[in-house]
């Protein structure tokens, strides 16, 4: 070590500050983006102004390479939510299919070129024994093409593979997605729905089930699942259960427009089981609009009352207060738009299972993560997978948004309220990290399923807000631990450690592992825990040998107590991508450029073009993936000559006299053409890049469908 430390390579020194036991030695000094010091400011100011710029040049790559569309994706901006559709496609779920493709329609129609256009469509299909492919598409058109071809065949007994469809979603749409599942039977595939509820609370993304049940199908002997099943997951998403007869569907699909827009946020939503008469207040504020309440039951009575005292019952379609629209088991309750703001009470009477959820558009929203904390030279705080350790305080990490920043809401309170039975509210502490985080730390979480719930002031109006999370959650005494540090090779067996530990009874412990491309898997299937003692153990995966580069996997892996009281689970995200050996850039040349008619004078160019060809070539290399335009309003074309060489056009007015274009080779190596026709442009230039590592970054981009 100490010779490593004196044949440091010129150029390159310690970190430098108190952590660093190196910077001492020679060569001594150090440069870090830690934090500025009277005797570092110089080679701080260098070191930031380094990451600064790599970082940038970093992202302009991926965005070269990836597009602006899937990079947008990729740092999580998107125009709206993504809508997502699970649709069974056996013979009986004809006339569902039709609803959901009305449903879709109308989406589409109604939203296209609107803020609240899906930034994405998904679509799910599932038979039996058959699922998928998964298909998506930012094209709306599309998106209507392909459920137009959804056609009702096969099946014949009752369970369908609904489970393995709605993995195939949970596992393919980005986080907080909205997914909505058309079935009119079970689940075949029951034993998936351990690993349904871990990808749901992971994700964060809310599913609600359509089921217009069928007795007249064939019933196949399975372990015990039921449209139950639907509910409890539809419960642990946020999302709804909502069970039709099939000619009624038509009526219950609206739900989809309401909750396929953007700034949709939760006020309240309980649950109720057994069913009992139960009064639940909200707060409305002034940034809400499109407020719409959803009770889901059956034999369900109820008043709402607003904070002036006006009452509307559940036998007024039309009142004071709000349109009530009732389908099969759901009540859907538009509030009018002169709303008033305040507290709100809906009270409901029933002793059948019920549950109740008030949502609306506004700007004033949370998200949140559980956190722990980890020390060394970068202390902070790391995102926790998996549910948070039981009988330990608990720890969250919430960003709060409104329309005139953090700074413009005071967040009274924020705890954990439990879904069902007495709405327990637990204690919290709340520390300020600045830029709308806060760190909030709960000393005792409550038993059983819970939500997040926070309540504050928005100065701007000067009215309380109410707001909470949608995903279920619950403490756990079991605790898995595992990293996924590098990707995975197609043909080659990925040997992943992992450890288990539990808090609680010691004994035997089921392990379960699943991924979404049932690549071939091995682990022991059972581990005898002692009390607060970890057991490391190895799981293998091996990616077949003609799998894509760039593909995509998740895996869950669950640890269960033998008696199934408690259990826990982690997901993990792995790539598999083919060794790269192209690290070669594709070079352009340019052969002709064609400007001789453009006017010196800028004002007159409209009628006039310009044009430029260049050969791009990639050696050696795995060949031209793709070449796009990156900057210029013209028409760019390209053709693929005898390799390596690829031919470039590119044809514009006279008014747009620069042009930049991106190549892209078959290992994400990324370079740009770029050329100006301005009087005052000086020589034309070409410039080129080569991201040596951000080729296993780009190739899950430009390779997936």
């Amino acid at each position: 070590m100490i010779e490593k430390r004196l044949t440091k390579t010129q150029g390159k020194c310690s970190h430098g500050g108190g952590a660093d036991l190196t910077s001492t030695a020679v060569p001594r000094g150090g440069i870090n983006k830690d934090e500025r010091r009277s005797d570092n400011v110089a080679l701080h100011n260098a070191a930031v102004n380094a990451a600064r710029a790599a970082s940038l040049q970093l992202l302009e790559e991926i965005r070269s390479a990836a597009g602006n569309h899937a990079f947008l994706r990729m740092m999580g901006i998107a125009r709206s939510s993504v809508v997502c559709f699970v649709i069974d496609t056996t013979g009986s779920m004809s006339d569902d299919i039709d609803a959901a493709r009305s449903e879709v329609y109308k989406i589409i129609d109604s939203k296209r070129g609107t803020q609240d256009e899906p930034s994405e469509y998904i679509l799910v299909p599932f038979n039996d024994p058959d699922f998928g492919p998964m298909i998506r598409t930012t094209d709306p058109d599309k998106m209507k093409k392909e459920i137009s071809k959804l056609t009702a065949t096969g099946g014949g007994d009752t369970p369908e593979m609904c489970l393995s469809g709605l993995q195939l979603a949970l596992t393919g749409a980005p986080a907080s997605s909205y997914i909505y599942v058309f079935t009119d039977a079970p689940a075949k595939d029951i034993v998936l729905k351990d690993t349904i509820v871990a990808l749901i609370r992971t994700t964060k993304s809310t599913v609600s089930f359509f089921m217009t049940g069928s007795s007249r199908r064939r019933r196949r002997s399975l372990r015990a699942a039921s449209f139950e099943d639907y509910k409890e997951l539809a419960l642990a998403s946020g999302g709804q259960s909502i069970q039709v007869p099939k000619t009624q569907l038509p009526q219950a699909t609206p739900i989809i427009l309401d909750t396929s827009t953007s700034a949709l946020v939760t006020i309240l939503q309980r649950a109720r089981n057994p069913g009992k008469q139960e009064t639940f207040p909200f707060i409305l504020d002034e940034s809400l609009q499109n407020i719409t309440i959803y009770i889901t039951g059956t034999s369900i009575t109820f008043t709402l009352t607003n904070p002036a005292g006006v009452s509307q019952s559940h036998t007024e379609a039309n009142g004071k207060l709000g349109t009530i629209q009732r389908v099969g088991n759901l009540m859907r309750i538009r509030l009018n738009a002169d709303k008033q703001t305040g507290t709100w009470q809906i009270n409901v009477i029933s002793n059948q299972p019920y549950t109740v959820k008030v949502t609306g558009q506004s700007v004033i929203t949370f998200i949140y993560n559980f956190v722990k904390p980890f020390e060394g030279p970068h202390p902070g705080y790391a995102v926790l997978s998996g549910r948070p350790p039981a009988g330990q305080p608990a720890s969250l990490m919430i960003s709060v948004m409104g329309w005139h920043g953090p700074s413009s809401l005071n967040v009274a309170k924020v705890g954990l309220v439990t879904m069902s039975g007495p709405a327990t509210v637990s204690n919290s502490t709340m520390t300020d990290m600045g830029n709308g985080d806060i760190l909030v730390t709960i000393d005792v979480v409550p038993e059983g399923e819970f939500v997040i719930a926070m309540n504050g002031t928005d100065k701007v109006s000067n009215s309380e807000f109410q707001r909470q999370s949608t995903t279920q959650m619950s403490v756990s005494k079991v605790n898995i631990q595992a990293v996924v540090d590098s990707s995975v090779e197609p043909g080659k067996v990925f040997k992943l450690p992992f450890s288990v530990m539990t808090e609680g009874t010691d004994g035997q412990y089921n392990i379960g592992a699943r991924n979404d491309k049932n690549f071939p898997m091995n682990y022991p299937n059972s581990l005898t825990l002692t009390t607060g003692q970890y057991s490391n153990n190895t799981l293998t995966i091996t990616p077949p040998v003609n799998t894509s580069s760039g593909t995509d996997v998740t895996l869950t892996l669950e640890a269960k107590s033998h008696t199934g009281v408690d259990s826990n689970y982690i997901v993990l995200r792995l790539s598999v991508v083919t060794k790269i050996t192209d690290f070669v850039r594709p070079l352009c040349d340019v052969v002709s450029v064609l400007a001789d008619d453009c006017p010196k004078t800028v004002s007159q160019c409209k009628p006039f073009m310009w044009e430029l060809s260049a050969n791009i070539t990639d050696e050696n290399g795995t060949g031209i993936e793709s070449v796009s335009l990156l900057q210029g309003s013209g028409t760019l074309s390209y053709t693929r000559l005898p390799a390596p060489f690829t031919q470039a056009h590119y044809n514009a007015s006279c008014c747009s006299q620069i042009v930049e274009f991106v190549a892209v080779d078959k290992a994400g190596n990324v370079g740009k053409c770029y050329y100006s026709i301005a009087p005052s442009g000086g020589s034309p230039a070409l410039t080129l890049s080569l991201p040596i590592w951000l080729c296993l970054l780009v190739s899950a981009f430009i390779l997936k469908p």
